[in-house]
């Protein structure tokens, strides 16, 4: 482990079991410590300057195998949107970390989701989406039903004691909130809603999840470790150096812009710059500031001001170095395509902006030249809760 000069000291007040586990794991016996917090009812404060994660923790395929372990298999992940899955006799397949998995609806109506791996010799069952009564493994055409249970394997019929019934796909637990689809690799995962926390109420203020259409997906790599790019979607420091346009459009200074971090998930909320260039579009609708959140380990969310708009999605480690990532893009009813294009090119412009960045930071902690870095506690203060629940899992 890593340690921090600052002294610990957390204020007991407020704060829960999961995050005093957090501070007393990363003290140590002389009192130093990675994360020094203070709590109120429903926000963690950084109070210190803290030093990074190791650097060698964003090369290491150790690591990866570890966080694989610990963090991905343990957590709730977004993998897809409901819309896949309306109708009866639906499915799609997709990743939670790097699990393969597949998500279902029978002709019972009820929600599914499985490890998507044959019970046979491990190959990969579904791919892609669409509608079916069964799923047939490509390998050697061992045939699953919708509700996971085994219907066929060519030959079994020889083998003695064979037993179809034993060898259905590993159910794991599965959940919605609104469009999104979710599931946990852990079979005994806690409740989607207490991994949430508030973040569907702080959407609810400025829009409604429930009344957002699915329209298109875009997909993309980084060649930089996922920590990287999750630590850059969790702050905007960086923003009025490397995204000209968005800091036109949002008011992205210290006072302005609020962070938040509690529990699994933080949030950013930034106001509309009404006096800014190039924020015609923005400020023509409904949606009356920015809300970016993080919910643990890899799921972000994206709401620009004006028409109602999300987009969000899942930071999927293909490697020590190489990250995939997919954004799902969600819109009211009557968003007119013009003001969609628009948002798009703002968005495409913002993004090819990070990938610079993240692909110049997995440049720079992969020379092995410096151990860690340092964080300034009150701008990057949700980058150090998320390695704070790193260190915490990587701990265990």
């Amino acid at each position: 482990m890593f340690e921090a000069k600052s002294r610990c000291a957390p204020s007991s007040e407020n704060v829960s079991a999961a995050e005093k586990r957090l501070t007393a794991k990363n003290c140590s016996k002389s009192g130093s410590c990675f994360v020094l917090v203070t709590a109120t009812a429903r926000t963690l404060q950084f109070a210190a300057v803290e030093r990074t994660l190791p650097w060698s923790w964003y090369a290491d395929p150790d690591v990866l195998r570890r966080e694989g372990a610990r963090i991905f298999a343990r957590s709730w992940q977004y993998v897809g949107h409901a819309g896949q899955v309306t109708e009866e006799g639906s499915f799609f397949a997709s990743v939670a970390g790097q699990i393969p998995v597949v998500v279902t609806r029978a002709r019972d109506g009820v929600l599914r989701a499985f490890v998507n791996v044959c019970r046979h010799r491990g190959h990969v069952v579904a791919s892609g989406s669409g509608q079916r009564e069964t799923l047939q493994c490509p390998y050697h055409a061992w045939t699953y039903g919708l509700d996971g249970t085994l219907r066929a394997a060519p030959r079994s019929d020889r083998e003695p004691g064979f037993d179809l019934g034993e060898l259905a796909l590993q159910a794991i637990p599965v959940d919605s909130w609104g469009p999104f689809v979710f599931v946990n690799p852990d079979a005994g995962a806690g409740a989607l809603a207490e991994a949430l926390g508030d973040v569907p109420a702080r959407l609810a203020e400025i829009i409604d999840v429930d009344t957002l259409e699915f329209r298109f997906r875009t997909e993309f790599e980084l060649e930089a470790n996922w920590k990287i790019a999750c630590e850059n979607f969790l702050e905007c420091y960086h923003c009025a150096v490397a995204h000209p346009g968005f800091t036109a459009a949002v008011d992205v200074s210290p006072d302005a812009y609020r962070l938040e971090a509690h529990g699994l998930v933080s949030s950013q909320v930034g106001p509309l710059r009404h006096n800014g260039d190039g924020v015609s579009f923005l400020s023509a609708g409904d949606v009356p500031r920015s809300q970016f959140h993080f919910l643990w380990p890899n799921f972000g969310i994206n709401v620009f001001p004006g028409r109602p708009n999300l987009s969000c999605g899942a930071i999927l480690p293909l490697g020590p170095e190489r990250t995939a990532r997919f954004l799902d893009y969600f819109f009211a009813r009557d968003v007119d395509q013009e003001w969609i294009d628009e948002l798009i090119a703002f968005d495409d412009q913002i993004g090819r902006e990070d990938t610079a960045l993240v692909e110049g930071v997995q440049r720079g902690v992969r020379s092995g030249v410096l151990p860690e870095g340092r964080l300034l506690s009150e701008s990057e203060q949700l980058v150090a809760h998320f390695q704070g629940l790193c260190a915490e899992a990587l701990a265990e």
